[in-house]
């Protein structure tokens, strides 16, 4: 009767021993790599933009840590390389490092430290930059674009150039900069991206014009971009907000529903109930926020075979 029990004992300590070495392999204990190409440039005075290139890990990055002279001062999510240190002293030396978190909580070394100095304050000045003009860019691989500009002017100076897609700040260069490389895009994917210029006292001039640039795909990739909705424009007065685009082509099929998004989110169906009006679309409707509220908007188009095309590029208007 000994011989089963002994047996048994013998099975339950190997399955207790074999899901030992299991839980073993699975203990994530390998660090992630120091994040690389930190900069830290004072776009006015009492902020600096902190940026860096994305570390590296064996089972993926789930934060950054941001450090001023060795004390942690934001937290940034694996997908943002860039942030924004708030609330400092003007004319001022302050230093940072970056490091790498990932979801078992290791902790890469820091980064190399980066000097930088807060801009000096300017009294009373209300002043916004003028425009950036002449925005040009291209797409020099399925992951990144490169942007030109014409330099704006400000009664003091321009400090800063924001780089926004869709309305959000990805990139910024110094005032002295009018070119841009911007990374860690999709491939096969259109963006909407636009400039705006900034001074010492945080005042940013208007945007600049909208430029559109779809990436390349990638090998074997087959983005739906010829799907979508082109030439997007929109414009508002009095409540209303108006939008014209090109329709895809569809190989002679019509194209007779669109959604609108509005502020990521679906607002609406545009459907025809006959034929389209041939060439460039058009769509008007009403906004009920008071004037100077921003609006971005976006569209794509119920393809014939019953299926939803790309998204347009991005749009964002004024309300007036």
């Amino acid at each position: 009767m000994q011989r089963p029990l002994a047996a048994a004992v013998l099975t339950l300590a190997a399955v207790l021993s074999l899901a030992a070495c299991v839980k073993s392999a699975d203990t994530d204990t390998r660090a992630p790599t120091a994040p690389r190409g930190v900069t830290a440039q004072s776009g006015s005075a009492t902020t600096v933009h902190v940026m860096w290139s994305a570390a590296a890990d064996d089972r993926g990055i789930a934060g950054y840590e941001v450090h001023q002279h060795g004390r942690k001062v934001k937290d940034v999510p694996a997908t943002t390389l860039m942030t924004d240190i708030e609330g400092l002293t003007p004319r001022t030396s302050y230093d940072f490092t970056v490091l790498a978190r990932d979801a078992a909580g290791n902790r890469s070394p820091n980064s190399a430290s980066v000097p930088v100095t807060t801009l000096a304050a300017t009294a009373q000045d209300r002043t916004a930059p003028t425009r950036p003009a002449s925005l040009r860019g291209e797409a020099t691989s399925p992951r990144t674009v490169t942007l030109t500009w014409r330099a704006a002017a400000d009664d003091t100076a321009v400090t800063a150039y924001d780089v926004y897609q869709a309305d959000t700040r990805i990139h910024t260069v110094p005032g002295t900069a009018t070119t841009a490389r911007i990374a860690t895009l999709r491939p096969g994917t259109i963006y909407s991206f636009t400039v705006r210029a900034r001074d010492a006292a945080e005042n940013a001039s208007p945007d600049s014009a909208p430029l559109d640039l779809t990436t390349p795909a990638a090998p074997g990739d087959t983005s739906p971009t010829a799907t979508a909705p082109t030439d997007l424009a929109a414009t508002a007065k009095k409540g209303e907000i108006t939008l014209t685009w090109t329709p895809p082509k569809t190989d002679g099929a019509q194209v007779t529903e669109h959604q609108l998004h509005l502020n990521g989110s679906l607002a609406t169906t545009i459907v025809w109930g006959a034929a389209p009006p041939p060439g460039r679309a058009a769509y008007t409707f009403t906004v009920p926020d008071p004037p100077g509220t921003r609006y971005s908007v976006k569209l794509r188009a119920k393809l014939p075979d019953g299926t939803w095309g790309a998204f347009s590029a991005q749009r964002t208007v004024v309300t007036r």
